[in-house]
């Protein structure tokens, strides 16, 4: 009878040992906050800079920022098919990583003083430099031609609030929500240049139904140290992808991911910048 006792109270325990083993399991799973090994991640990108952040019509996504972004998202423990590409827009990108909208975000995201006091960043991976984009047969060859012109960037950008401050305090700026407008401005004479990296702008230039009608004006008026954004205080995080990017290099990832994307425009890219050195 004691026998019996024993062997019951046993089997409660080993059922209730499996039921507790479950519920962690349940724990552990990964909806979206990115901690590696779980269900999916979300990542932030751009949605219209061709050869950085782009969705192609048939919803595929391409770009050096994608490339970087997947790679990274491999070194957290997620394949390409558990990666949510989620777009984030210029001006709503401490928003999205502040409410956990994404885990981190990958989008021509230029480390600033400023916006260090929001986020954390990991990187740099890209030095890019502010330019112009005009009509290939504009006679704007420096920035100060831009007095009295108007001027395009999108809202929440960097780059033409540095212009109106330090080189062309008469430019006529107006800022959109996406540099694909600016484009469409420029193209049909609304807006006399488009404002930003130089590596969004070949990408821009090298488009099959824009190549030829404009031009890099070949300014380096900046220098854009293209960090990848995450929540303030995920240090943790900003570690994993510090090292992720520093294996990208090594490897030889990161130079096909540029010749892949930037190759096509013919464009001059820096040296991969080592993790954590800023360029001013």
């Amino acid at each position: 009878m004691k026998l019996r006792k024993v062997s019951a109270a046993a089997a409660a325990a080993l059922v209730l040992s499996l039921t507790a083993t479950a519920c962690g399991g349940d724990d552990d799973k990964d909806s979206g906050s990115g901690s590696g090994g779980g269900d999916t991640i979300k990542v932030g990108i751009k949605y219209d800079q061709p050869g950085l952040g782009l969705k192609e019509p048939g919803g595929k996504f391409s770009g050096f920022d994608v490339d970087v972004a997947t790679y990274v998202a491999k070194e957290l423990g997620y394949e390409p098919d558990q990666i949510e590409f989620v777009e984030t827009k210029s001006a709503d990108r401490e928003n999205a990583l502040s409410r956990g909208d994404v885990k981190f975000i990958a989008a021509t995201y230029s480390i600033t003083d400023e916006r260090k006091q929001k986020v954390d960043f990991a990187g740099p991976y890209l030095l890019a430099h502010q330019d112009l984009l005009v009509k290939k047969d504009s006679d704007i060859s420096k920035g100060t031609d831009l007095n009295g012109k108007k001027l395009c960037s999108v809202t929440g950008s960097t780059s033409a609030q540095n212009v109106k401050k330090d080189i062309a305090p008469q430019a006529q700026l107006k800022q959109v929500g996406t540099y694909s407008e600016c484009l469409a401005g420029l193209q049909s004479g609304a807006v006399d240049a488009l404002t930003t990296d130089d590596s969004i702008l070949a990408g821009f230039a090298a488009q099959e139904q824009y190549r030829g009608q404009f031009k890099l004006a070949g300014l380096k008026l900046s220098n854009e140290n293209y960090g990848i954004g995450v929540k303030k205080g995920d240090t943790a995080t900003v570690d994993k992808i510090n090292a992720a990017l520093e294996k990208m290099v090594k490897d030889g990832s990161w130079d096909k991911a540029v010749k892949d994307n930037f190759g096509p425009a013919d464009y001059k890219n820096e040296p991969a910048p080592k993790i954590g050195e800023i360029k001013n």
